[in-house]
């Protein structure tokens, strides 16, 4: 028998997507499938997928960032204290100081939440609460790749808005490939484990500490990144206004009457009126949303704008003298902009498409637009 799939589009599915699609919809112990508007390819499960199983796990839906998700929090001032070129020079070095990509140094690195520290993990991953260790030293880093902290303005007020991006860092890839020789093959040639085995619920109790540790891992680049602003420009975080959300995760839901494993793999949850982000790209636009909690979706939605060229594709078509036209206003490290050409604008799709994609999956309360974009190479 085969899945249930609904799609929201913003383009037709290229052919391998297409085929992967085809092919996992077969796959017995998978009962429900939606794809959301920013899929593209990513192994052998797309990101933008989410699926619902009722016995069987499947690592790879997940994938190895567990837990990577968004946070975005406001500040008592508007965007336009960044408009002077020497503020926001001194913002962006500050940023290299709070927000490193990879490991903090063992005396600025923060201190191990006790409640990551008592959480149980398997045998053979307790070295990730190691003090000293690098789930502790890469705790408030962010990372590389599509990673990023985003100073944004907010379109209707001129608000300043924080927005960032970073998972579970190195602590995720090693409970997936941890978990990995636990898993066969099965019809469709997936990797899946069942889920009342031994090592299926010693896989779910890691992938929950995976990702506590990412939200753990926002909350406090959030925290040192809200000091470096106070410090640099003198405005202060408004704590109320913080929101989190995750959209590489496995966790149990109840759908159509009954409980399934969600698998989402670059898809947040969008229950009604849950909270969420979906950045566009380094010179687009983002937006915060509320969800509608649409039944055929799982209660999803996607999770961005979804890239539009692989990273190989944008360093071989996209040059230094183009991704500079497409920042213009936007304070970026122009040091960088080798590096940046694969997190150019024009390798992502167009999020105002993907956002109009997926209006009965969520609703648009406040549109932003970037200032200053912090990536690490």
């Amino acid at each position: 028998m085969s899945a249930t799939l609904h799609q929201w589009l913003a383009e037709s599915l290229p052919g391998d997507v297409a085929d992967l699609v085809g092919r996992l919809k077969g796959v017995p112990e998978i009962g429900h499938m939606a794809i959301m508007p920013d899929v593209h390819m990513a192994g052998e499960f797309c990101v933008g997928t989410v699926l619902a199983s009722a016995e069987t796990l499947f690592p790879g839906a997940v994938g190895g960032d567990i837990g990577c998700g968004m946070c975005a929090l406001a500040f008592d001032a508007e965007a336009d204290v960044l408009e002077d070129r020497q503020a926001a020079a001194q913002v962006l070095a500050m940023l290299y100081e709070v927000a490193p990509n990879k490991r903090h140094h063992r005396a600025l690195a923060p201190v191990f939440p006790v409640e990551l520290a008592d959480l149980p993990l398997s045998p053979g991953l307790e070295f990730l609460k190691k003090t000293g260790g690098d789930g502790h030293l890469q705790l408030g880093t962010i990372g590389g790749g599509n990673h990023f902290v985003e100073l944004q303005a907010d379109v209707a007020t001129g608000k300043l808005w924080l927005m960032l991006h970073t998972g579970s860092r190195n602590t995720g890839q090693v409970v997936y490939h941890h978990h990995l020789p636990a898993a066969r093959r099965i019809a469709g040639g997936v990797l899946a484990m069942a889920a009342d085995s031994a090592a299926g619920q010693a896989y779910l109790r890691d992938v929950a500490w995976a990702r506590e540790y990412a939200r753990a891992n926002r909350a406090a680049l959030a925290q040192a990144v809200g000091r470096a602003l106070e410090q640099t420009l003198g405005v202060m975080p408004l704590a109320d206004t913080f929101v989190d959300a995750d959209h590489n995760h496995l966790q149990r839901e109840m759908h159509f009457g009954q409980a399934w494993f969600v698998h989402r793999k670059g898809a947040q949850a969008a229950a009604v009126d849950q909270a969420g982000m979906i950045p566009g790209s380094m010179a687009t636009a983002s937006v915060h949303t509320l969800g509608r909690g649409c039944p055929e979706a799982l209660r999803s939605s996607s999770h961005g704008a979804g890239r539009a060229l692989s990273r190989n594709q944008a360093r071989e078509t996209i040059s230094v003298a183009a991704l500079k036209q497409q920042l213009k206003g936007v304070w970026y490290d122009h040091r960088n902009a080798h590096a940046l050409r694969e997190e150019a604008p024009g390798a992502y799709r167009d999020i105002h498409a993907v956002v109009r994609a997926q209006e009965e999956l969520t609703r648009v309360v406040r549109t932003l637009r970037p200032v200053l974009s912090y990536k690490s190479p």
